[in-house]
């Protein structure tokens, strides 16, 4: 069941990336940003009231558990790592083509994976292995593939805005895995409704602070602001991965090492997209590329069952 839901995940990943670029098209970031913040917040606060006055069963999947300072201070930890995570890939994929982002983001299960298994002491069987390294071998291709299009990952700051990204999103995919995990198992066992909707809502008023004290004062001077009907679009998209996504964590045996490789298959919708829609370059070369992450999805999925 976990692994339907982290193919399910990853699709909704996919078109997360999409909506997401289609907005930073010569638009500002950070008012992008805030608004995606505030349509993820206002997506869930219903979730908190109605569980806080009873009319949501304990029992739903869409109950919201209240928390004291004790729960929140985990839930704003993981608002700060995922904020930051979110400003550096956002930059970075506006200035970048989709289909290179995408394999880049595709690292980050293998971050995932060291972590799990220092911290977790997940292991990965044959199957899993040969996913991993087909994976690896594929966005080695693809890196060598985007010189042709005059970037050289060592010398462009954009590619290292998106990959420090990606760093602090396995931080935050083994966080989750420790937020989410009962106490028997090492973890703090609490409630996904309720880190998915605060953690949106803490960072709306962290986005808004920044909006006012740094982009406002000197947004005459850079790129300015538009609206494009793809922006609520981000906040609808990553909401319900990021739901798919913790309620697949939250079920017995699920291995966040596996279910981070999986979600990084949204590359494959990010790439069509990117060719059709954005018309970016150099596809064929990439095309043999995408199949090897393909492969590795798959082989993924056959370990894990």
């Amino acid at each position: 069941m976990w692994l339907a839901l982290a193919f399910l995940s990853a699709t909704l990943l996919g078109f997360y990336d999409v909506f997401k670029k289609q907005s930073l098209k010569e638009n500002a970031v950070i008012p992008v940003l805030l608004l995606n913040t505030l349509f993820s917040s206002l997506i869930f606060l219903p979730f908190i009231i109605m569980s806080a006055q009873g009319q949501i069963s304990q029992d739903s999947l869409f109950f919201c558990e209240s928390y004291g300072w004790e729960g929140h201070k985990y839930i704003l930890l993981k608002s700060c790592i995922v904020l930051a995570s979110w400003l550096l890939a956002y930059f970075g994929l506006k200035h970048l083509p989709l289909t290179i982002v995408g394999p880049i983001n595709a690292t980050r299960p293998v971050m995932v994976l060291v972590g799990a298994m220092v911290i977790f002491a997940e292991r990965l069987n044959l199957w899993q292995w040969l996913g991993v390294l087909i994976a690896l071998l594929g966005i080695e291709m693809l890196k060598k593939t985007s010189k042709k299009e005059g970037i050289n990952w060592w010398h462009d700051k954009w590619i290292y805005f998106v990959i420090l990204a990606n760093v602090l999103g396995a931080m935050s995919g083994l966080y989750d895995k420790y937020l989410m995990a009962s106490p028997e198992n090492g973890g703090v066992g609490m409630n996904k409704m309720a880190v998915q909707s605060w953690y949106n809502i803490y960072q709306f008023f962290m986005m808004a602070a920044m909006l006012i004290l740094l982009w406002w004062p000197t947004h005459k001077k850079t790129t300015p602001f538009h609206w494009h009907w793809s922006i609520p679009l981000i906040s609808i998209f990553l909401s319900m991965a990021d739901f798919v996504y913790f309620y697949a964590l939250g079920l017995d045996g699920a291995m966040i090492s596996v279910v981070s490789m999986i979600r990084r298959g949204s590359v494959i919708v990010s790439f069509l997209c990117g060719a059709m829609l954005f018309k970016e370059k150099n596809l064929k070369a990439k095309v043999f590329d995408l199949l090897l992450v393909l492969l590795s999805m798959i082989l993924l999925y056959i370990g894990s069952r």
